[in-house]
């Protein structure tokens, strides 16, 4: 929706490749690293592709994704000695990247999570348990607490639909072009806007 109002470039990430991902729904502790290994590099591929591009242009780019995505899932699915090692080719990639002037997580409440899950309909998500879910979000948040060395604004979209209803859509554009200093800011979109 941004892209198509305000001529943004838009990333989006290319999940559906990554060949190891039903097998890891299925066997979670044996396939967890080269779901993750294979997460990281088409990631870096692709935004190191994209980002390039932009630069040339100096243009607006939104990203559904921030890199530092693979080193939370990561912490979560690998055990430790994976981990470790996984850490350690995440910073050699990660180093390439400038820092995004805003990071905007839309949260959801892990019931509208699971529901939105079975919706979509996709057989290999369909094992996902809500536990693993909270412990995603809580990564997330543990991040957001210890690097506050950027702005990042939480926008809580619970039974929230923007693409449903313009007026919540116009309150998060108002949101984002606030300005925010380093730091997580929160905010409640179902308060600023009438549902």
């Amino acid at each position: 929706m941004l892209e198509r109002d305000f001529g943004c470039k838009l990333i989006l990430e290319q999940f559906t490749d990554n060949p190891f991902l039903p097998f890891f729904y299925e066997h979670p502790e044996r396939y967890a690293f080269p779901v993750e290994l294979f997460f990281m590099t088409e990631r870096h591929k692709q935004l190191q592709e994209m980002l390039t591009q932009g630069e040339l242009f100096s243009e607006t780019i939104i990203a559904d994704y921030f890199f530092i995505k693979t080193l939370l899932f990561a912490k979560n699915n690998l055990k430790d000695e994976e981990f470790r090692l996984f850490q350690r080719l995440f910073q050699v990639l990660n180093s390439t990247f400038r820092k995004p002037d805003l990071l905007v997580y839309l949260h959801r409440p892990v019931d509208d999570l699971m529901r939105n899950i079975q919706n979509r309909g996709r057989e290999m998500e369909s094992g996902i348990r809500p536990e693993y879910l909270q412990q995603i979000q809580q990564a997330y948040f543990d991040y957001f607490k210890t690097h506050s060395n950027l702005p990042v604004l939480v926008l809580n979209l619970e039974s929230v639909n923007f693409w449903e209803k313009e007026s919540i859509y116009q309150a998060m554009i108002g949101l984002l072009r606030e300005h925010y200093e380093p730091g997580v800011h929160f905010r409640e979109i179902s308060q600023l806007s009438p549902l």
